[in-house]
């Protein structure tokens, strides 16, 4: 039994590891987005900074390890069998679910998934035992449940969304109306005071409030006093002096070396914040498994006796985290966030959110949003109408517009150095203001709406952004509750499932874990590779490339239709559902991209300015083509899905031969239409019309031909409707197959040959 326990104590530290590399992909987003963001230095160093942080914010967190103990249920009424299987089923379930937040980019909540995993597991668990003895679940549960802390922790966590959100919004505010958006004059003379107090505020809360629990906490010095009982007492003296030396040194750096001063900031900030954020959240990661290894060790200590009956007491006191733990998983989450591909999905869906500049965004528009944008934007102009035009203008002043960047350039900073100092510096004082209480207030929650809250102030969400960007924000916070449920109700069938059928299933669900990060590693590598495929090629030979990338744009096109066409109709007349479903997949696919690649048309034509108008005309007329080539195989599919769905009659011997017939003839134009394409041949194009016209006149014959079954009543209202459908949406795909082969021409033309 020894040899059991002790295998899944192994099994419960791998999923540790496992954890700490999806969690820090998900988390890494929470202190380098402002960096990143801004651009405030080359990439190793910002990895670097984080990596300090990290480093030394895990020695920080050893306080936090309570609430993994202790914090959601009371361990004093579990056996150590019954605590094992609570442990197993968090960790399982933790592992699957950020692994599949990380795959679609959403930024969740490490703190709030443990927290509820937690709370799941230990009802499942409490209730198969209170059944067991024959009593009332409604009036027993409290006593395994320490239900006062889990709705505190619960309460902090929800409270901080709004704390974080006002509190960026009016730091942001006022920092702006300070420094402008040209706050490079200004930072000359205010610059060293701003980063001391900056930089001071971090050091404040980060070193004595977040002092309160870490490891080293209770180290004594030569006087006797503990190093937080010296820092208690001589916090005063630690803020004058460390304001009076951050000023100092910024001002020197930037005298004697030009370093700019916000670059200090944003790299400060981003160390305290990765430092808070492991401080913070490394108990989400290995909190449980250690716990576990804890109650093993007593349980082995104990003689290993029956473990269905050792009480798990033990838990409810402190015990203090080995260091060297400490820094291993520091290690590991460093090891992740330099090589995580899928924490840049995460970052990317943050930034798309806050950026300064307007350009396609990630979110459509919901009904929500809109309702929220008109009502600001009326209260908005009823404001502007009582102010004093003095004061409004002043204001309006204050926040004109500006950027030291060219903002149109796609690798331009997404917001400035500005907005990123706040954004870190708030961050990181509210996380260290929630470790001193011990209370794991999500990181990911508090960066993030600090973030929104700064990018309103600053005006990013205008009226061309606001509805997509708040739309966003809405899709995330819902993103927060789903995975509250999902981690509540997961971890809870999982541990009554453990609890019920033998605690062999929790192998069976280890390989679900394995299997589903597998899964969804493959998922994200294939949605990876569609993105960079529609990557923008940005060179400074961009005409040449900008040819060959829409070349290979236009050749995927007329692949794409002709495969689906093809295909399309032939698994209708065979009456292959899987089959075309699956063409129906592909259709989508083509429709999504072609849409990218229209909406990317501004970012295209302004790499195009050195061009002629005809340029970027043709251009454009392409992109449009291309939109409505998928269009027509898109309304020409569907009914024929919906006709196989619904199990209708297939149409008659006559119309299958006359739709193979013209499939066969649409494949060999679309071969022609690939070679003049590839070969950039486009002295036949006459050829091509007229083959286009061939097809076109056998279309109408076709038309011509079902009418005759109408009459002779050979087939009925819905066989006639799907028919025509076919046959008029195939009109629209030859005509823009050859309208695209003209402006692609033409757009090469005059790219190389300009009038």
């Amino acid at each position: 039994m020894e040899n059991f326990y002790l295998i899944l104590v192994v099994v419960l530290f791998a999923l540790a590891i496992s954890d700490l590399i999806v969690g820090v992909s998900n988390d890494a987003v929470n202190f380098l987005n402002s960096a990143i963001g801004s651009k405030a230095a080359p990439k190793w160093v910002i990895f670097l900074m984080a990596s300090l942080g990290v480093l030394i914010g895990a020695t920080f967190s050893s306080g936090m390890m309570e609430v993994a103990r202790k914090g959601i249920f009371h361990p004093d009424m579990f056996m150590f069998s019954e605590i094992m299987i609570i442990f197993m089923a968090v960790m399982i379930t933790d592992v699957i679910l950020l692994d599949m937040f990380n795959t679609f980019g959403m930024p969740t909540s490490t703190t709030v998934s443990i927290v509820f995993e937690l709370l799941g597991a230990a009802v499942a668990v409490s209730i198969v035992k209170i059944k067991a003895t024959g009593g009332s679940v409604i009036m027993e549960l409290s006593q395994y449940i320490n239900s006062s802390k889990a709705l505190a922790i619960i309460f902090g966590i929800l409270l901080s969304v709004f704390v974080a959100f006002s509190v960026g919004a009016i730091v942001q505010y006022i920092a702006r109306f300070i420094f402008t958006f040209k706050y490079r004059r200004n930072m000359k003379y205010f610059g060293s005071i701003y980063g001391g107090l900056a930089i001071t505020a971090i050091t404040y809360f980060i070193l004595i409030k977040g002092m309160k629990g870490s490891s080293f906490a209770e180290f004594e010095m030569g006087s006797g006093e503990t190093i937080q009982e010296w820092f208690k007492a001589n916090s005063g003296l630690v803020l004058i002096y460390s304001l009076l030396f951050w000023v100092a040194l910024i001002q020197l750096l930037q005298w004697v070396f030009k370093i700019k001063i916000l670059k200090v900031v944003v790299l400060a900030g981003t160390f305290a914040l990765a430092m808070a954020f492991a401080g913070n959240d490394l108990v989400n990661f290995i909190g449980v498994p250690l716990a576990g290894f804890n109650s093993f060790q007593a349980w082995v200590a104990d003689g290993a006796t029956n473990p269905d009956s050792f009480s798990m007491a033990m838990l409810a006191k402190e015990v203090p985290t080995n260091i060297y733990m400490l820094l291993i998983a520091g290690l590991v989450m460093i090891i992740t966030l330099i090589m995580s591909k899928k924490a840049k999905a995460v970052i990317a869906t943050s930034l798309d959110l806050s950026r300064q500049n307007a350009g396609e965004e990630r979110f459509g528009s919901s009904f929500g949003a809109r309702v929220m944008v008109r009502g600001a934007t009326n209260f908005n102009k009823k404001l502007v109408r009582i102010m004093p035009n003095a004061l409004s203008n002043g204001i309006q002043n204050r926040f004109a517009a500006h950027s030291y960047v060219d903002m149109d350039d796609p690798d331009a900073p997404a917001f400035d150095k500005i907005r990123a100092s706040v954004n870190l510096v708030v961050a990181s004082i509210l996380i260290a203001i929630g470790t001193s209480l011990k209370l794991p207030l999500s990181t990911t929650y508090v960066t993030f709406m600090v973030a929104m809250g700064t990018s309103l102030s600053d005006r990013a969400w205008d009226r061309e952004s606001a509805v997509y960007r708040i739309s966003g924000v809405f899709a995330v916070i819902g993103g927060w509750f789903l995975t509250a449920l999902i981690a509540f109700s997961v971890a809870g069938l999982v541990a009554l499932v453990i609890s019920l059928s033998g605690k062999f299933m929790i192998f069976v669900f280890v390989a679900v874990a394995l299997f589903m990060v597998i899964r969804t590693h493959a998922l994200h590598k294939k949605r990876k590779a569609i993105e960079d495929e529609d990557e923008e090629i940005v060179d400074e030979d961009a005409f040449e490339q900008i040819i060959e990338k829409s070349s290979k744009q236009m050749i995927k096109a007329v692949v794409s239709t002709n495969q689906i066409v093809l295909m399309g109709i032939e698994n209708f007349l065979s009456e292959d559902r899987i089959g075309l479903l699956k063409v129906q997949e592909d259709s989508r696919a083509f429709s999504k991209k072609a849409k990218r690649n229209r909406d990317k048309v501004y970012s295209t034509l302004t790499k195009l300015t050195d061009g002629t108008l005809d340029t970027s005309h043709y251009y454009v007329q392409m992109m449009e083509h291309k939109r409505e080539m998928a269009h027509a195989v898109h309304f020409m599919l569907e009914p024929m899905v919906v006709h196989v769905e619904n199990n209708h009659k297939p149409f008659v011997e006559e119309q299958g031969l006359e739709l193979k017939e013209l499939i066969s003839r649409s494949d060999t134009f679309h071969n022609y239409v690939l070679h003049a394409v590839r070969e950039e041949n486009f002295d036949e194009l006459d050829t091509l019309i007229a083959e286009r016209d061939n097809i076109l006149e056998e279309l109408h014959r076709l038309e011509k031909n079902q009418i005759k079954r109408i009459k002779r009543k050979e087939v009925n209202t819905r066989n006639s409707q799907l028919f025509f459908k076919i046959i008029s949406e195939m009109e629209h795909l030859l005509l823009h197959t050859v309208n695209l082969v003209k402006s692609q021409r033409d757009f090469i033309t005059y790219t190389r040959h300009p009038k």
